[in-house]
């Protein structure tokens, strides 16, 4: 299983890389193993300003449906337009073509409350 150490994580299971006061947002390697085939993402939040916690989407694997959970306050800005036609590339590669949203974040001090590396290993029991 593979955990970026460039990356901070929530409890949730997303992953988040932050440049300046941008994130990219995403579903680590656990979550999307655990979820088994991804065939839909849902992300109709675009130009939103959400709180952090809040719902931003759904992720449809064969079985099940999740929300997806904004890990910081700011504006979602866009999502991952390859998801549409090809929602496979969540499960391929989780932290790279697999990304779900990009955003502008709110209050950086909130980058605190979030894991680094080895939590979230120690999170999932890797």
């Amino acid at each position: 299983m593979n955990f970026p150490e460039n990356l901070h994580y929530t409890k949730d299971h997303e992953w988040i890389k932050v440049e300046g006061d941008t994130a990219t947002i995403g579903i680590t390697d656990f979550a999307q193993s655990e979820l088994g085939d991804i065939v839909y993402v849902d992300i109709e939040t675009i130009g939103q300003n959400l709180a952090a916690e809040s719902v931003f989407g759904t992720v449809e694997a064969v079985k099940t449906v999740s929300d997806l959970f904004l890990p910081l306050s700011g504006t979602i800005l866009e999502k991952n337009p390859k998801l549409d036609s090809e929602p496979e590339l969540v499960n391929q590669d989780p932290y790279g073509e697999g990304w779900m949203i990009k955003m502008k974040i709110e209050d950086l001090s909130e980058i605190k409350r979030l894991m680094d590396q080895a939590s979230y290993q120690n999170l999932v029991g890797a």
